[in-house]
């Protein structure tokens, strides 16, 4: 009988071949796994530096928001670059020896019109804007959209945003600031207080930590307010009255801007002009305003609240058209001197001015409102009350001897052409249709430059 094959070096054979693919099968995994983390910790570190250098941290949750959205500003376009190109392109002059002039609250009232102003004579203009709700912000889009359709770009941001601001400086060399952004309204203050301390107090003293740091430091116009007279009586208003009796929490921030402003003028050598604006109305004006929210209600047929002081006088104010507004502001940057400090340093005494700029002819509101019936041709339902106690001043007269002195401010409109010049823009912003022959004209008269 044959002896069983031999089979004892097949089986070897096939354990070895077995040991072999175990072996390789194990240095095939191990290499995948080295090759996994390090792919992993090169991604990780990636990562960390894209945030570490685009987010880093900040001590509280509020600077965190805004340093945040700045950013994204800076890095939206391809890492900035879009963004910097057009800061660059709005803020570079177009005139020989041209300023560079920062407008914050740019699609305000007054902001915009004085960016228009400034850019329409060969100026850079920048424009700065939170774009609150305090009315409605449509209007401060649409303003935006006039602005940019005059090449002029506005960033937006808020005044409590120190990196923002830093990174402005480092784009553009800012020669001048007006500062015009604020918390505004006299009755709004007794709703919502902490909005006026963030925005004219707080925001203003960011600005000036940021200005006074820049090398060279600009020169800053800012607007105050006729508020700040408060409770004094003695008239025409003078800027040597007092002024320290302010009748309502948005003449406190005023005044206090004021102080904050000497402070820095005598510490870091800024230098600073604040401007006291009196009542001032035209063409974008703002809705909470009287003569706006006036003719938005006699056209609707709505009753209008008609103020008397408490003892029976008629309530008046030294109302200012818009574009003598205008040329006090940029006389006031033309003859603003160059700030003395350096990197935060004082090197000499800076300029400290303080202007009143108004009509100087007080006007009754109750010729306010017969002004508007005669450019509606349509009669207001009058209700006469007493002036509650709010904070508004009964009377407003300004002296602007020194601002016509130093700079030639002359304002020359008249409560009637102005108010006709605002109702023109109003029924053409509205799409009101016009219905007699004297709002034919008005609506069909060419628009103004500034509007």
């Amino acid at each position: 009988m044959a002896s069983p094959p031999d089979t004892s070096k097949t089986i070897k054979l096939e354990r070895y071949n077995s040991y072999i693919r175990k072996v390789n099968s194990t240095k095939l995994l191990n290499a995948s796994s080295k090759l996994l983390f390090r792919a992993t910790l090169l991604i990780a570190l990636v990562l960390v530096f894209f945030f570490t250098f685009n987010y880093p941290p900040l001590s509280d949750t509020t600077s965190h928001h805004f340093h945040t959205h700045s950013h994204f500003l800076t890095s939206a376009f391809g890492g900035g670059g879009a963004w910097e190109r057009q800061v660059r392109h709005s803020a570079t002059p177009r005139r020989p020896n041209g300023f560079t002039v920062l407008v914050t609250g740019a699609a305000g009232f007054v902001g915009s019109h004085c960016s228009l102003a400034l850019k329409k004579r060969g100026d850079g203009v920048l424009g700065l804007d939170n774009f609150n709700n305090y009315y409605d912000p449509s209007l401060k889009r649409a303003r935006q959209d006039l602005l940019s359709q005059h090449q002029i770009f506005i960033v937006e941001g808020d005044l409590n945003d120190g990196p923002l601001l830093s990174k402005l400086f480092d784009v553009v060399p800012i020669t001048h600031i007006l500062h015009l952004a604020a918390q505004a309204g006299v009755r709004y203050a007794m709703q919502n207080p902490q909005s006026y301390i963030k925005s004219n107090i707080a925001g203003f003293v960011n600005l000036l930590e940021v200005s006074k740091t820049a090398n060279p430091q600009p020169s800053i116009v800012w607007a105050s307010s006729s508020s700040v007279y408060g409770l004094n009586t003695e008239n025409p208003f003078s800027e040597l009255h007092r002024t320290d009796q302010p009748a309502s929490l948005y003449a406190a921030t005023k005044k206090a801007g004021e102080e904050i402003a000497h402070t820095y003028n005598h510490i870091y050598g800024l230098s600073l002009t604040g401007l006291r604006f009196f009542t001032v109305y035209g063409p974008w004006g703002r809705p909470d305003m009287a003569y706006f929210f006036f003719t938005k209600d006699i056209l609707h047929g709505k009753t209008i609240d008609v103020y008397q002081t408490q003892d029976g006088k008629e309530v008046a104010r030294d109302f200012t058209y818009i574009d003598d507004i205008v040329k006090g502001c940029v006389g006031a940057l033309d003859t603003a001197e160059k700030s003395t400090g350096s990197g935060g340093k004082k090197k000499g005494p800076a300029q400290l001015r303080i202007y009143n700029l108004g009509n100087t002819s007080p006007v009754p509101v109750g010729k306010l409102v017969t002004i508007l019936e005669n450019l509606l041709t349509t009669k207001a339902k009058k209700h006469v009350i007493k002036m509650p106690r709010n904070g508004d001043v009964p009377y407003t007269h300004a002296n602007v001897t020194l601002a016509y002195r130093d700079f030639g401010y002359k304002p020359v409109t008249d409560l009637s052409t102005g108010l006709r010049k605002f109702v023109k823009w109003y029924v053409r912003y509205y799409g009101i249709q016009p219905r007699l022959k004297k709002e034919n004209r008005i609506d069909n008269e060419q628009p103004d430059d500034s509007a």
